[in-house]
């Protein structure tokens, strides 16, 4: 009896290390570059579609159910936070060096804009549209294949040029960065 009490001890600790270890549902990720010899860097959380493909972003999707759609955190949890050591443009915003938080309209599903907002460390789903430092349209593509995890990539283009670029299920939207 006293085996089998040990034993039965012995697989509950096991199961609870094992469920400690699980994979969160959307994983933190960071995308980074130097451009123009300053750091540019984006932390936020990635998504998986789960089998949802076509029932994200359409009218009655996924995020329609956000509290602030069309506007929505462009990644889950916390909000969608970028970091720049140096000034830059991104599309038509200049943007100082600072901490800002990310959120994109998609409003249109055609076509995207990406805003910068000046507050920081936000939960993903409170939006003040009176913090945003500003908008700028986004360009739309169709990636070459259906991406499961949300993905923000920033791209060295060399000569203080860069691009910023979203991609989550059938959607890629991207806009320009200068570093000054």
């Amino acid at each position: 009896m006293k085996r089998l009490l040990i034993a039965a001890c012995c697989l509950v600790l096991a199961s609870t290390a094992f469920a400690q270890q699980k994979t969160p549902a959307s994983p933190p990720e960071q995308a980074t570059a130097t451009i123009g010899g300053k750091s540019i860097s984006i932390n936020y959380s990635s998504p998986g579609v789960k089998g949802r493909e076509g029932k994200i972003f359409s009218s009655d999707g996924l995020i329609s159910h956000d509290p602030h759609y069309p506007v929505w955190r462009a990644g889950a949890n916390s909000a969608t936070a970028l970091h720049t050591d140096g000034d830059l443009t991104i599309g038509s915003l200049s943007i100082p060096p600072g901490d800002y938080t990310l959120f994109v309209d998609i409003s249109n599903p055609d076509q995207w804009t990406l805003i910068v907002s000046k507050a920081t460390k936000e939960w993903g789903l409170k939006y003040d549209s009176t913090q945003d430092l500003g908008k700028t349209p986004m360009t739309m593509s169709k990636p070459p294949s259906m991406v499961e995890n949300l993905k923000w990539t920033i791209t060295d283009q060399g000569g203080g040029k860069g691009k910023i670029t979203l991609a989550w299920e059938d959607h890629s939207a991207s806009v320009p960065v200068v570093v000054h």
